[in-house]
């Protein structure tokens, strides 16, 4: 999609907000240049965990950094690095900290070995969905404790992508029973791939870009992505025949924008607004994007490749969330900030959970 395009699609409302934040300021970003005072201009990288250009994930980057150039003039001009281009799909976190990038894109439990707590940031096995995620992160609280987390690193994270209820993934054994989890070697990140290692599997994270050799090589017995669109974008029913769901681990998973906080503090205000106002706008987009493709990819993999489309026991699912909820309890209980972050998240779903029951579940169910 052109940069321009985009835009329109977005509609006026993300540029009105743009210049609402900035104190409703009449002036174009080309009129100080036009006056005869050049407009200050910057040049910044942005890495990230995504195969460049990837449909989706990868293609929201560029979305991101179009609209942000868009809005500012060209004052604020973006190179993308697709992952291991400048460095290492999860490596992203260290490098945005560490100045070599001022931006990087990319989920918050590929760092959990720099806080393990920042998993409550991406996705939680059994937790929010993407609606009550962002609805967390905007009024409940969670933005304010997800940059209190971050500030230690120098770095400013801001939700920029939303997946929606992911797959449950790709297997090369029917899943009857608990039992067929032990030994299995299976691609799955964050907490969920903890609770697998609880219930004798095996995690292994591996980047986007690794995974289809690996599968089709036996390196891993089993691998989530994200959903149809881009399972299939990965051609992973190739390496296995069996795709279950639901994604009872990636629920709603947020995608991280996260900008060094030095690079971000020496943007002009109007600048800072406008890197906010876009991420906001790719995190509705890009949720958008997977609800719609979502739907053709599925049909796609099911009647022309034939691939074997299973719902998991509820005897499997029973044994999960009990384990989901031992893990995130012993997550929460490792340190006062943990406490703090997931007591919010724990408050702000009873109480979303007690509406959804009479509104988007009870609707769904009258639907069929």
């Amino acid at each position: 999609m052109k940069r321009r395009e985009f835009v329109k699609q977005l509609g006026a409302g993300a540029l009105v907000a743009g210049a609402v934040t900035t104190g409703c300021s009449t002036q174009k970003p080309g009129d100080r240049e036009a006056q005869g005072t050049p407009a200050q201009r910057f040049h910044w990288k942005m890495v990230t965990t995504w195969p460049k250009n990837f449909p989706g994930m990868g293609t929201a980057v560029n979305k991101l950094v179009a609209l942000i150039d868009e809005m500012s003039g060209g004052r604020l001009e973006i190179k993308v690095y697709g992952a291991g281009e400048l460095v290492p799909a999860f490596e992203v976190f260290d490098a945005v900290s560490a100045g070599t990038a001022e931006m990087g894109h990319g989920a918050a439990y590929y760092w959990k070995g720099k806080s393990e707590v920042a998993q409550f940031f991406s996705t939680v096995p059994f937790g929010l969905t993407a609606q009550e995620m962002n609805a967390w992160l905007y009024y409940g609280g969670g933005m304010e404790l997800w940059r209190e987390l971050y500030e230690p690193f120098g770095l400013v994270p801001i939700a920029a992508g939303n997946t929606g209820v992911q797959m449950g993934g790709w297997f090369n054994k029917e899943i009857n029973s608990p039992q067929d989890l032990k030994g299995l070697k299976m691609r799955i990140p964050g907490l969920g791939g903890e609770v697998l290692r609880r219930l004798g599997g095996t995690p292994v994270n591996l980047p986007g870009g690794e995974i289809f050799t690996a599968l089709q090589s036996g390196t891993i017995d089993a691998t989530e992505w994200v959903g149809p669109y881009n399972d299939l974008a990965f051609g992973l029913y190739k390496a296995a025949k069996y795709y279950y769901y639901p994604g009872w681990h990636e629920p709603g998973t947020t995608l991280e924008c996260i900008v060094n906080r030095k690079a971000f503090e020496g943007l002009p205000e109007d600048l800072r607004a406008i890197v906010e106002t876009a991420c906001k706008a790719v995190n509705l987009d890009l949720l958008s994007e997977f609800t719609a493709r979502n739907n053709a990819a599925l049909h796609q993999l099911v009647t022309e490749h034939k691939v074997a489309l299973r719902a998991f026991p509820e005897t499997v699912l029973k044994e999960l969330r009990e384990t989901a909820d031992k893990v995130v309890a012993e997550l929460a209980g490792k340190e006062p900030m943990a406490q703090k972050i997931f007591s919010s998240f724990r408050e702000f779903r009873d109480q979303v959970t007690a509406w959804d029951n009479i509104s988007e579940r009870a609707y769904l169910n009258t639907r069929g």
